[in-house]
């Protein structure tokens, strides 16, 4: 597991973003809960790191695309799916799989 962030650095209800391996990732914490998506909105590849996150729901600040939290998928067409990578959480960090980051 690589470290990738600091749990602290993520601010609460926002979003830090980090590049593994010139690749653009998002982090968000929800409420305590992080997560780690791809950075890209599925609609026009706007940043979703900048995006306004309301309970369960991260809203693209482009186009307002909003994304479930839990399934990854638009609100408003499910077949659409934002890529997420699972992480860990350990000692104030946050860590990612390095077979993944190496696949980035």
């Amino acid at each position: 597991m690589k470290k990738i962030a600091k749990i602290d650095e993520i601010p609460r209800n926002g979003s830090k973003l980090v590049m593994i391996n010139n690749k653009p990732i998002a982090l968000f914490n929800l409420e305590g809960r992080i997560i780690a998506w791809d950075n890209r909105c599925p609609h026009r590849g706007a940043s979703l790191a900048d995006s306004h996150i309301s309970e369960d729901i991260i809203q693209c600040k482009f186009h307002l695309w909003e994304f479930d939290t839990h399934s990854e998928c638009s609100v408003a067409n499910p077949a659409i799916k934002i890529k997420s990578y699972p992480i860990e959480l350990k000692d104030g960090y946050v860590l990612l799989d390095e077979k993944i980051t190496s696949d980035l």
